[in-house]
């Protein structure tokens, strides 16, 4: 029985050799496949999104004055009773002074916003504006949104200084890996869906490089992050077939609201129902590698506090983890999805239409298939990768008393005492050579 030693619980732990292998045997050629990915589905033909287009452009301005005014008496024929709770209607001008463009420095009109959702602008009010080109020749002027990037910019500074703060060096990766996670999605994702490549294809790709460059780059080089990553990819792998089953048997088309029917309409080699499964998948990414990772992390820490504890122990005690850490998850992306349908909600509970007809129309039935599939694959994360890495913390404990005994022995073994050839008696060896001189 050999004697305990000591582990220490801040160094990393090197990673036995099998797992090394086991790890470069699967994620170098998951690695390679997401690579040789990218390339065939990199995009070729996509749009300019600073191209002018039917003789629009946006230019910047800030507010010098509003001027409101009584608004003219509707026709009669065309006379309407306000609906109920709906604002007056705001007639006037508003003076701007150009930022940008040709004209920047000069001031121009253009009437209030008016209508349901208007912005309600002031004096220096920071606001973005259209260029029409008008009738005739002349060129007017529409106020269409705010100006937010300076406030946007404090709150991105603010959240990066609060992130580096608390993590700092892991802090500083995490958000490394938010910028390589946007990268992905800008020049990859979206560009490469646009220029009508298989939505779902390029989702799993694009999703396979993010998870293999954040995991990496937030948790480093170590055997805990890369039984993460398998399993990040064995749970990725089943939402994206479980989706594509599901939404084939519900037959979903992907195109349920205002804004998938203008994206056929304007872009029409975007296959919509694909879309929809690439939405799931990347979707569900977000969830997963905060899953996997806590797992991974937790079956590693209980191999440390526990050393006596065997594969059955590990895997029992961090599923129930596991369990626990599911169950506040799964709330989490009900309420996610239940804010940002909020307004869809109250627009339904207002009306008329049965309840169960609301739950199997499309739109309703999209958020539906998101939620449970996306949940499916994140309870399948959690054995998989507890499984993963409980064989891991086994092994390399077994390796690292291998390791201790054979040194144990070797210290315990006797010293021998070095042996020296004998030294050659110059006479002795002389009067071998001359017998004659023997007996003289």
């Amino acid at each position: 029985m050999s004697p305990p030693h000591p582990h220490s619980h801040d160094e990393p732990r090197p990673a036995p050799a099998w797992a090394r292998r086991l790890a470069l045997l699967l994620l170098i050629p998951a690695a390679l496949l997401t690579a040789v990915g990218m390339l065939l589905l990199w995009p070729h033909d996509t749009p300019d999104p600073t191209a002018e287009t039917d003789g629009q452009r946006r230019v910047f301005g800030t507010v010098a004055g509003v001027a409101p005014q009584p608004c003219p008496p509707a026709p009669e024929d065309e006379q309407q009773e306000p609906l109920p709770g709906a604002p007056a209607p705001v007639c006037g001008t508003v003076t701007v002074t150009l930022t940008s463009g040709a004209q920047a420095g000069t001031q121009v009109s253009t009437d209030i916003p008016s209508g349901p959702g208007a912005l309600q602008v002031g004096t220096g009010d920071d606001v973005v504006l259209l260029l029409l080109d008008e009738d005739g020749g002349g060129q007017g002027y529409s106020i269409v949104d705010f100006q937010r990037s300076t406030q946007l910019w404090l709150l991105g500074a603010a959240f990066a200084l609060a992130v580096i703060a608390f993590g700092r060096w892991r802090g500083l990766t995490a958000l490394l890996g938010l910028a390589v996670t946007f990268a992905v999605l800008l020049l990859f994702i979206v560009p490469a869906i646009l220029d009508g490549r298989s939505p779902i294809l390029v989702a799993i790709v694009g999703a396979a490089a993010i998870m293999l460059a954040v995991l990496y780059l937030t948790h480093g080089l170590h055997i805990t992050t890369s039984v993460a990553v398998l399993g990040t990819l064995a749970s990725l792998t089943l939402t994206a077939g479980l989706s594509g089953v599901v939404t084939a048997s519900v037959h979903l088309s992907g195109v349920a609201d205002e804004t998938s029917n203008y994206l056929t309409i304007t872009q029409g080699d975007v296959n919509m129902r694909g879309l929809l499964l690439a939405g799931i998948v990347i979707g569900s990414l977000g969830v997963l590698d905060d899953v996997t990772v806590t797992q991974s992390a937790t079956v590693t820490e209980l191999a440390r506090a526990n050393p006596g504890y065997g594969f059955r122990h590990l895997y029992a005690a961090a599923t129930r983890v596991g369990r626990a850490h599911i169950a506040s998850v799964i709330n989490t992306i009900v309420l996610a999805y239940a804010g940002a349908s909020l307004p869809l909600m109250l627009l339904f509970s207002a009306g008329t239409t049965p309840a169960g007809e609301l739950l199997t129309g499309e739109l309703i039935a999209q958020e539906l298939v998101r939620s449970a599939v996306g949940t499916i694959g994140l309870i399948t994360a959690v054995p998989i990768t507890t499984a993963l890495a409980a064989v891991a913390a086994v092994h390399h404990r077994r390796t690292a008393d291998e390791r201790h005994d054979n040194l144990a022995e070797a210290a315990a073994e006797p010293a021998q005492p070095a042996t020296r050839p004998p030294v050659e008696d110059p006479w002795a060896a002389f009067v071998e050579r001359h017998p004659g001189w023997r007996n003289e």
